[in-house]
């Protein structure tokens, strides 16, 4: 029989959210033309005036940069709205771009579907321009607004919110119905998953530099952290024993800054540095959300694309052969000694079979025969998360001059984890699961050499 599920387990939405694993984030909005971070609402709507705006051409690049989908800054603190909306006149309906006519949600929403890319959006409740706001009428404003996305351009993946929480025109903060506006979310999008620093269904991790912790539980205790938690650091490992299901998503930008500022054009993150980023999110059970910032042009700058342009290539060479793809593989204990959840289901290119031990062993090793002396210096390794997240610690050893070297120690698994340690030539390599909350469950162990 299978394995019960154990602990806090994934919902589909965010099962399906895990698979995207890497997916941008365009910060374009008014800050894009009056050259700030955080605007103070008093901006004059006439300001927003892409000259060459072209959604299809943000779409071609994350789709080359091999990216799953969009996160749009739909409205951010200062309140301008990049689609006309019927509750602020703080939007693109009072501005020069195409006299007031244009959508820049409906125009990314038909290159996403045309592209086939995934569509999010962010939408801040802070707002420095709504004169309500501060009262119990801006709840109902902001809940109104967000429906106006959610109901007019089809399906979204994610609903992004941030904890930011300032005063507006009338010097007044706002006490946000945080539970109204996650209803209006579950009520029109119930397939999107909603980001905050607490979730509820994904979480901040913790720091804006695109990093989980090497341990990093996809579990949070989720009644105790909520938009704004003080205790953030917390987040960039998440709760052993959380109560919900809450995973990392590591969000970065490919500049210094959010919004687009034309001296940071020359400050483009490296490959190397990207790279790194890379490896420590979704190398260490997160999703990234790389920050585009689109220039005043409307445009995805040329130095943003060419950056993007060499991670995929580096990603696509390193990973582009697995050479423990169907390899044999014994284990030190099968489930029932049942076929269906042998050793070699790790190693089947399946994501859906894996090995599990009996209830009552929570170690065990998993031993792959690379049938031949092969130079290797990346593992990749996954736990079947449909039933919970479960390994608390293990290494990796590879066989040299007839005895196993450990090569790597360390801690959580999750959806993905990549181990890079020096390379090395070896006939076989083994995983060992030295402690687990439960029955290891173990879907997907990859083996490469990356440059």
């Amino acid at each position: 029989m299978p394995p019960a599920p154990f602990g806090s387990v994934p919902s589909p939405r965010q099962l399906a959210w895990h698979d995207l694993g890497y997916y941008a984030f365009v910060h374009f909005n008014m800050n894009t033309f009056t050259n700030e971070e955080w605007g103070h609402g008093t901006e004059k709507p006439e300001n927003f005036n892409p000259t060459q705006l072209d959604c299809e051409q943000w779409v071609r690049v994350c789709k080359q940069a091999g990216m799953k989908g969009i996160i749009l800054t739909v409205k951010h603190h200062d309140g301008f709205c990049l689609f006309p909306s019927k509750y602020t006149e703080h939007s693109v309906k009072n501005s020069t771009w195409k006299d007031g006519k244009g959508d820049v949600v409906r125009e990314l929403a038909d290159a996403c579907k045309k592209h086939g890319l995934k569509m999010g959006v962010y939408l801040s409740p802070w707002d420095r321009n709504h004169p309500t706001y501060g009262t119990p009428e801006y709840n109902e404003v902001f809940k109104n607004t967000l429906k106006e996305v959610l109901t007019n351009y089809g399906e979204m993946f994610e609903v992004w919110f941030d904890g930011a929480n300032g005063e507006g025109p009338n010097g007044k903060k706002q006490e946000y119905d945080w539970k109204g506006f996650i209803e209006v979310v579950r009520t029109h999008q119930p397939n999107a998953c909603i980001f905050s620093d607490g979730g509820p269904d994904v979480r901040w991790v913790g720091n804006e530099n695109g990093y989980a912790n090497p341990t990093n539980w996809g579990t949070l205790n989720g009644d105790k952290v909520y938009p704004g938690y003080p205790e953030y650091k917390e987040l960039t490992s998440g709760h052993e024993d959380g109560t919900h299901w809450i995973p990392a998503e590591c969000d970065v930008s490919i500049r210094p800054g959010w919004y687009y500022h034309a001296d940071q054009d020359g400050k483009v993150k490296t490959l190397d540095q990207l790279k790194e980023i890379y490896f420590n999110s979704v190398g260490r059970n997160g999703n990234l959300l790389l920050n585009l910032p689109v220039d005043r042009r409307g445009l995805v700058h040329e130095n943003d694309s060419s950056a993007l342009m060499n991670l995929r290539n580096y990603l696509d060479d390193s990973f582009a052969n697995n050479l423990a793809k169907s390899k044999p593989v014994t284990a030190s204990a099968v489930r029932g000694n049942d076929e269906n959840f042998e050793g070699s289901k790790v190693t089947d290119d399946s994501k859906q079979t894996y090995w599990a031990t009996d209830d009552a062993l929570t170690t065990g090793s998993l031993e792959i025969d690379l049938q031949g002396d092969t130079e290797i210096n990346t593992v990749v390794l996954q736990e079947f998360i449909a039933l919970g997240q479960r390994i608390k610690s293990f290494s990796i050893q590879v066989l040299k001059n007839n005895e196993w070297q450990e090569v790597a120690k360390e801690t959580t698994i999750g959806n993905k984890r990549i181990v890079k340690f020096a390379a090395v030539k070896t006939s076989k390599i083994k995983i060992i699961i030295s402690a687990s909350k439960a029955c290891p469950l173990v879907s997907n162990v990859e083996v490469y050499k990356v440059r």
